[in-house]
């Protein structure tokens, strides 16, 4: 018989994938354990090997389609074998589990399984019950009309029914799966924190004079994230509350630094995360920074390495950037955002000079985070950043 291989869970809570690329077509050899297909999770892009030898007889979903965990994948038989009509993977079982692309939501009426039941995830019907949404009367956007925790928060915040006004005009371009599970995030992140944001200059005159130094003594470039990584060290350990997490009411001040590093690809933002930065020297930070900026880019990483940071640093100044208003990540308290260091008159003892000046910008949580605190923390980090003695022997 025929081997049906469904969607593994490949981790992190995964729930669904987009396919990217088939490296066999229907009717083509292959061997099992060898890259069957490409998928694209919410964090990553995937290969699939295959789970035994044979020849391709169905693909369950074209490329830049989505599948559902469990969903048929591929059937993989012998050579001249064909998949029964009537239970072919991408017509019927495999297609009813496919997305329906952006086109938008139809109507309100709710998509059913077989039996009449209504297609939801537990963790979705709890959402439903939490805001007393009657599912049956929801629209599914989700693989094969399944009704989704977005589906269920439109209700919520009256998000209209694309029945219920004018299409728009325009070109239409479907959102990879990086880009919708970022939208997801920013979302609950400006819906449920409380975001404020304070800024400051760091003079960072001896700090780049450092950077030189150590690039000229190893032979490699220092990435400037390691470096404020570093000078974090110490006052992440003096104001626990930005490295912690808010669950009910109760502050969890976590035991070590996972620091979130923005990534910027071409498909949007990843944040992986480098653990126990407390421990790494600079330059082991250093070669950190550089090899998940690397491994981000090229969509690498493992779901290890994007899960769970405890705080969050984005090097806006990277790209040129100044200050900036980034928004907080669910499960932390705050995110700094570090701006490109350009030459600025400044006053030093009653003189005008000229000096490399570096923004800053702190966005916190004001739930459990006041205006003061932030600003101290932001003037500890400042002193360190002048004055990198302060840090670099640590």
């Amino acid at each position: 018989m025929p081997y049906v291989f469904e969607l593994p869970d490949i981790g992190d809570g995964l729930t669904e994938a987009e396919i990217v690329r088939w490296h066999v077509p229907v009717g083509g050899p292959v061997e099992a354990d060898r890259v069957l297909v490409e998928v694209e999770t919410a964090k990553a892009v995937v290969e699939i090997p295959a789970p035994a030898a044979g020849t391709v007889l169905h693909h369950g979903a074209r490329e830049g389609e989505t599948l559902a965990v469990g969903a048929v994948l591929a059937v993989i038989g012998r050579a001249g074998e064909v998949w029964p009509d009537g239970d072919q993977p991408g017509d019927a079982a495999a297609g009813s589990r496919r997305t329906t692309g952006p086109e938008g939501r139809g109507g309100r009426g709710a998509q059913h399984a077989g039996d009449g039941s209504v297609k939801a995830l537990p963790v979705v019907r709890r959402l439903a019950r939490e805001h007393g949404i009657d599912l049956s009367s929801v629209r599914g956007t989700g693989p094969g009309g399944r009704i989704t925790k977005d589906d269920v928060m439109a209700v919520v915040e009256g998000v209209p029914a694309e029945d219920d006004v004018a299409p728009l005009p325009g070109e239409r371009v479907r959102l990879s799966m990086l880009r919708r599970t970022i939208a997801g995030h920013m979302t609950a992140s400006w819906r449920e924190i409380p975001h404020v944001t304070v800024f400051h200059d760091a003079d960072a005159t001896r700090l780049l004079a450092g950077r030189r130094a150590l690039a000229a003594r190893h032979g490699r470039s220092i990435p400037m994230e390691a470096l404020v990584i570093k000078a974090l060290v110490p006052v992440l350990d003096e104001f626990r509350v930005f490295n912690a997490t808010l669950d009910g009411d109760e502050l969890v001040l976590h035991p070590s630094l996972d620091v979130g590093i923005a990534v910027d690809t071409d498909e949007g933002l990843l944040v992986p995360v480098i653990r126990q930065s407390e421990k790494l020297s600079l330059m082991e930070l250093a070669a950190t920074v550089a090899d998940l900026g690397v491994k981000g880019k090229a969509r690498s990483l493992g779901q290890e390495h994007l899960t769970s940071a405890t705080f969050t640093v984005t090097n806006i100044g990277a790209l040129g950037g100044g200050r900036g208003t980034p928004i907080i990540p669910q499960g932390t308290t705050a995110i700094l955002a570090i701006g490109k260091a350009a030459d600025t008159p400044v006053v030093r003892d009653g003189a005008v000079t000229v000096a490399a000046v570096m923004p800053l910008s702190l966005g916190f949580d004001h739930r459990v985070i006041d205006g003061g605190l932030a600003q101290r923390f932001l003037n500890r980090l400042v002193e360190n950043l002048e004055e990198p003695a302060l840090f670099m022997a640590g």
